[in-house]
């Protein structure tokens, strides 16, 4: 019971930073996934090609501020790409208002989406990557609507929509 509402208190002081200050970084050591990814680039031309917002989120694995993404209110019909290498990740087909602050969707275009454990922040959660250049995206949680039951609560500033 102790460690469940330390857990508790930790993940929540940890959410409440995330929610004043902006970009959340985690520790110097973590970097965009791991592994072999068709589109790769070194660190400094990540840094030139991204913002530095979406460097935080994407290379590092930040988090942007909730209700901050103009993407989260966008309602036209298109696709989400990934902005760190245009690889096409949602459709906005998938897309649904889930009041948590992020874009989120209930399922993602096929072979778009890597995932991988995260135990940062006192919790166990499944992060969400692009398959094709391992940038960070969000994390996807069980507590989504029909027909997956998932959300894919994904950082605005991670993804570039294209209308349709």
């Amino acid at each position: 019971m102790l460690q469940t509402r330390r857990a508790f208190l930790i993940s929540g002081t940890a959410l409440g930073l995330v929610l004043a200050f902006g970009v959340f970084r985690l520790p110097a050591n973590v970097d965009a996934a791991e592994g072999h990814f068709d589109f790769q680039m070194s660190d400094d031309e990540w840094r030139q090609r991204l913002s530095p917002e979406a460097y935080e989120v994407l290379r590092r694995e930040g988090t942007e501020r909730a209700f901050t993404s103009p993407l989260n209110d966008e309602k036209r019909h298109g696709l989400y790409h990934c902005a760190g290498c245009d690889a096409a990740l949602f459709s906005s087909d998938t897309k649904f208002d889930s009041g948590t602050g992020w874009p989120s969707f209930w399922d993602f275009i096929g072979g778009a989406i890597g995932t991988s454990e995260d135990n940062s922040l006192g919790m166990s959660r499944v992060e969400v990557h692009c398959s094709n250049c391992g940038g960070h995206q969000g994390h996807v949680f069980e507590d989504g609507p029909p027909p997956t039951g998932l959300r894919y609560c994904i950082n605005g500033v991670a993804l570039n929509f294209k209308a349709a």
